[in-house]
Protein backbone atom coordinates (compact mmCIF):
# COMPACT_ATOMS: atom_id res chain seq x y z
CA UNK A 1 0.00 0.00 0.00
CA UNK A 2 1.44 3.21 -1.33
CA UNK A 3 -1.00 5.22 0.68
CA UNK A 4 -1.47 4.71 4.49
CA UNK A 5 -4.88 4.36 6.10
CA UNK A 6 -3.61 7.18 8.11
CA UNK A 7 -2.78 9.37 5.28
CA UNK A 8 -5.98 8.35 3.39
CA UNK A 9 -8.44 9.55 6.94
CA UNK A 10 -6.17 12.61 8.03
CA UNK A 11 -7.02 13.75 4.04
CA UNK A 12 -10.71 12.59 4.53
CA UNK A 13 -11.30 14.56 7.26
CA UNK A 14 -9.77 17.47 6.77
CA UNK A 15 -12.10 17.49 3.47
CA UNK A 16 -14.65 17.28 6.12
CA UNK A 17 -13.45 20.06 7.95
CA UNK A 18 -12.47 18.49 10.69
CA UNK A 19 -9.27 19.92 12.71
CA UNK A 20 -7.26 16.63 12.71
CA UNK A 21 -4.04 15.38 14.90
CA UNK A 22 -2.53 11.87 14.54
CA UNK A 23 -2.38 10.81 18.04
CA UNK A 24 -0.26 7.37 17.74
CA UNK A 25 3.23 7.12 18.36
CA UNK A 26 6.36 5.04 17.26
CA UNK A 27 7.96 3.35 20.36
CA UNK A 28 11.35 2.81 19.38
CA UNK A 29 12.11 1.34 23.07
CA UNK A 30 9.51 -1.73 22.35
CA UNK A 31 9.35 -1.37 18.56
CA UNK A 32 5.98 -0.90 18.03
CA UNK A 33 2.94 1.71 17.40
CA UNK A 34 1.28 2.84 19.92
CA UNK A 35 -2.34 4.04 19.62
CA UNK A 36 -3.83 7.14 21.99
CA UNK A 37 -5.51 5.18 24.72
CA UNK A 38 -5.01 1.51 22.86
CA UNK A 39 -7.22 1.68 19.78
CA UNK A 40 -7.19 5.56 18.42
CA UNK A 41 -5.32 6.81 15.35
CA UNK A 42 -6.05 9.72 14.72
CA UNK A 43 -8.60 12.68 16.70
CA UNK A 44 -10.63 14.86 14.74
CA UNK A 45 -12.32 18.00 16.54
CA UNK A 46 -15.38 20.23 14.63
CA UNK A 47 -17.21 22.35 16.77
CA UNK A 48 -18.10 20.19 19.93
CA UNK A 49 -17.19 17.17 18.08
CA UNK A 50 -14.34 14.76 19.64
CA UNK A 51 -13.93 12.16 16.68
CA UNK A 52 -11.66 8.89 17.91
CA UNK A 53 -10.61 7.17 14.46
CA UNK A 54 -8.72 3.32 14.09
CA UNK A 55 -7.76 3.55 10.64
CA UNK A 56 -6.93 0.19 8.88
CA UNK A 57 -7.54 -1.48 5.50
CA UNK A 58 -11.14 -3.09 4.60
CA UNK A 59 -10.05 -6.67 4.99
CA UNK A 60 -8.84 -5.79 9.16
CA UNK A 61 -12.29 -3.95 10.03
CA UNK A 62 -13.68 -6.67 11.83
CA UNK A 63 -10.03 -7.41 13.88
CA UNK A 64 -9.92 -3.44 14.52
CA UNK A 65 -13.72 -3.34 15.79
CA UNK A 66 -13.13 -6.43 18.07
CA UNK A 67 -9.56 -4.86 19.38
CA UNK A 68 -11.92 -1.88 20.06
CA UNK A 69 -14.95 -3.51 21.44
CA UNK A 70 -12.52 -5.43 24.15
CA UNK A 71 -9.85 -2.78 25.02
CA UNK A 72 -9.95 -1.46 28.92
CA UNK A 73 -10.41 1.79 27.81
CA UNK A 74 -13.26 2.09 25.56
CA UNK A 75 -15.58 2.79 28.40
CA UNK A 76 -14.00 5.70 29.25
CA UNK A 77 -13.72 6.94 25.90
CA UNK A 78 -17.86 6.26 25.45
CA UNK A 79 -18.36 8.21 28.67
CA UNK A 80 -16.55 11.13 27.95
CA UNK A 81 -19.01 11.18 24.75
CA UNK A 82 -16.35 10.85 21.82
CA UNK A 83 -17.08 9.03 19.00
CA UNK A 84 -15.52 6.14 17.81
CA UNK A 85 -15.56 5.19 13.90
CA UNK A 86 -12.98 2.83 12.13
CA UNK A 87 -12.06 3.39 8.83
CA UNK A 88 -11.36 0.46 6.33
CA UNK A 89 -9.93 1.62 3.33
CA UNK A 90 -9.82 -0.33 -0.20
CA UNK A 91 -8.61 -0.09 -3.67
CA UNK A 92 -11.36 -0.48 -6.27
CA UNK A 93 -10.35 -1.75 -10.10
CA UNK A 94 -9.22 1.71 -11.05
CA UNK A 95 -7.04 2.01 -8.34
CA UNK A 96 -9.68 4.79 -6.16
CA UNK A 97 -9.15 4.45 -3.01
CA UNK A 98 -12.66 4.05 -0.91
CA UNK A 99 -13.86 3.90 2.99
CA UNK A 100 -15.82 2.15 4.88
CA UNK A 101 -17.02 3.92 8.23
CA UNK A 102 -18.24 2.01 10.98
CA UNK A 103 -19.29 3.76 13.95
CA UNK A 104 -18.79 1.74 17.19
CA UNK A 105 -19.30 4.45 19.43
Amino acid sequence: MATSPTQLSLKKLREEGYTVAVVEHWNSFARIRQDLFGFIDLLALKGKEVLAVQTTTASNMAARCRKIADHENVGPVREAGWAIHVHGWHQDDKKKWHCKVKDVS
